[in-house]
């Protein structure tokens, strides 16, 4: 390595003795895998002449070139190098110092400049400092967190702030106390992507945000980083999240292109590829949808990186799920039940796909399987997770299709007669908070239905299942749950550390707990409102459905009159003949779980 390095150095010592030798991409990205201090490739560029295009910064950018040689490469740039490389999006305005808004009121700075420019991890500062990191490095997180936390509280070495908070939040991480660690990586990140610090602490929000399911703190800064300031641990989490915000935004082209950018290796590249399926599909280019759906079902999990071996398998049955529903939508009824009945039976999206199943045996006519998936769906196994009402409504349909009116009929004013209250509570409850002064009350719509004291309601728990599927706002009462275990923990520590550090950590705790507690309340207000509209659907349709009955009853009857012999096809034995590899079994009432996905009713109709 010696030898390599003073060739270059040699060589840079050339190009700085001859005027306007220009410099490639892949010449500077040379210099810096061979350990090129980044001031001396700044220097040599400098020296060169060289203006750099659009191109050649990206060039330098996706091969991973340090930071201060890209900004270099950008000052040097030409009139059409674009100063983002054309990847970031939605990032606000940023000022010619490099900070940009940080929701507003707080910033992302760009040019705080602090001694020790080279790998913060390494020793060096003031004695004290370089002491209580020693602490942590012996692993005593409680002795280090503490001095280092009236070190900030003193404020007596400014300028080794960042370096200060790092060691806190990582002394706070180590205890288990991730919320505590959050605040103080955060304000790390906040000093912007020049602070040496920066692409350490970026990496350990993402860990603390993949620990709690929670994403609410990164999405505040993601799109205020320009894509090549992300710390290489970070980055496919980053690109993910910047896909994710830009698809949620409706900007899908731009979505996708982040999406592309995740690395294979990563736990995020199956995650990836199925946005990349969903867009395509959202783009109406089904067959690229398909392909990208079949992508995520074949892949091989060993090659997953560290994702969650039910979670691989969870995703592989949304895929399935997608790749049915495009052919559903075409049409193709066979080919969508093939796929739809690949689902694992112990995926968590195995109801929602039998639930679907049903309706394109419907479709197919064939109306006793539909039926029979239904009970599988209304059966007590999954009658506390799965709120589909829709499920009621397509039995009554498919009873209709049979010319079994009465029971069409009861069916129909069961389901009317539980949801019209559940859809009346709602309507109360988001009349409770609309207005101007909804944003001010979306704490208390949350602790109404999750505080210490929620009201009595006619929502069932199936219900708040579904809307605590809400990613948003699922991943903020789980946040908020670690935040109560976290004040457990402190109020469970020496009075030393307790009421300093820790009472500092609870005052903090509060005031996000009150912020996360509006962002979760706003969340359910707008989901709620999605079930109001949904319900509304429903209902309307079993009204409609109701009519008809009453029309085709009419019809019915007048048919009968005029065919009074008509009844002695009633009294036709039902035939129970079944297949060979099937085994006849009444049902009686009783579920078994083996037995969940493979009912078929016997069903022959009165029609006529």
């Amino acid at each position: 390595m010696k030898r390599t390095f003073s060739t270059v150095v040699g060589a840079l010592a050339l190009f700085a003795s001859t005027d306007a030798m220009a410099l490639s991409c892949q010449e500077i990205l040379d210099m810096a895998k061979v350990s090129v201090p980044a001031e001396i490739i700044v220097q040599t560029m400098e020296g060169s002449g060289s203006t750099f295009t659009a191109d050649e910064i990206r060039c330098l950018v996706d091969g991973d070139a340090p930071s201060e040689v890209v900004e270099k490469a950008r000052s040097m740039g030409s009139a059409a190098a674009p100063a983002n490389d054309g990847r970031t999006s939605g990032g606000g305005t940023r000022n010619d110092s490099g900070s940009s808004g940080f929701e507003e009121s707080e910033t992302l700075g760009g040019d705080v400049s602090l001694s020790g420019e080279g790998d913060p991890l390494e020793a060096g500062g003031p004695a004290i400092i370089e002491q209580a990191i020693e602490a942590y490095r012996q692993k005593k997180y409680l002795s280090s967190s503490k001095a280092l936390f009236d070190l900030l509280e003193e404020d007596a070495y400014p300028n080794e702030e960042a370096k200060i908070q790092y060691y806190l939040a990582k002394s706070l991480y180590d205890l288990e106390m991730y919320h505590g660690a959050q605040h103080y990586f955060m304000e790390v990140v906040r000093k912007g992507p020049r602070n040496p610090y920066f692409k350490y602490a970026l990496p350990k929000l993402v860990a603390i945000a993949q620990i709690n399911g929670n994403d609410v703190e990164l999405l505040r800064v993601v799109h205020k980083i320009p894509p090549e300031a992300f710390p290489r641990q970070a980055k496919n989490h980053l690109y993910y999240l910047m896909g994710r915000k830009l698809y949620e935004k409706g900007e899908l082209s731009a979505a996708a292109e982040y999406f592309q950018q995740i690395s294979a290796k990563s736990d995020l590249y199956m995650r990836s590829k199925y946005y990349e399926g969903v867009i395509h599909n959202e783009r109406g280019k089904l067959k690229s949808a398909v392909k990208a759906f079949r992508d995520v079902y074949q892949a091989d999990p060993s090659e997953a990186g560290g994702m969650d071996a039910r979670d691989i398998e969870d995703l592989k049955d949304l895929a399935l799920i997608n790749i049915a529903r495009i052919y559903y939508s075409l049409e193709r009824f066979d080919q969508a039940e093939n796929y739809y009945d690949l689902v694992d039976r112990n995926s968590k999206y195995w109801p929602e796909s039998l639930f679907e199943r049903a309706w394109t045996n419907f479709m197919r006519s064939d109306l006793n399987l539909s039926l029979g998936l239904l009970l599988t769906v209304d059966s007590p196994y999954f009658a506390d997770e799965e709120f589909v009402p829709e499920a009621t409504i397509l039995r009554g349909l498919t009873f209709f299709q049979l010319c079994e009116y009465q029971d069409v009929e009861s069916i129909l004013i069961r389901f009317e007669d539980e949801h019209r209250p559940m859809r009346k509570e709602i309507k109360a409850f988001l009349t409770e908070f609309e207005g101007e002064a909804a944003a001010d009350l979306a704490d208390q719509a949350f602790d109404a239905y999750f505080g210490p004291t929620p009201r009595d309601t006619k929502l069932t728990k199936a219900f708040f299942a579904k809307v605590l599927r809400n990613r948003d706002l699922g991943g903020l009462v789980r946040h908020m749950d670690m935040m109560d275990r976290e004040i457990e923990m402190i109020d469970a520590e020496k009075a030393i550390w307790r009421d300093s550090l820790g009472a500092s950590m609870k005052e903090e705790i509060e005031k996000d707990r009150a912020r996360y507690k509006k962002k979760a309340g706003q969340a359910l207000l707008v989901e709620l409102a999605k079930q109001y509209t949904y319900l509304g659907d429903l209902l309307g349709q079993s009204e409609i459905i109701r009519f008809e009955v009453v029309d085709a009853q009419r019809l019915d009857y007048a048919y009968k009159a005029a065919a009074p012999d008509v009844d002695a096809f009633d009294t036709k034995p039902v035939d129970f003949a079944v297949s060979k590899e099937i085994i006849y079994w009444p049902f009686n009432g009783e579920f078994w779980r083996d037995e969940l996905g493979y009912y078929r009713y016997a069903e022959h109709g009165s029609c006529n």
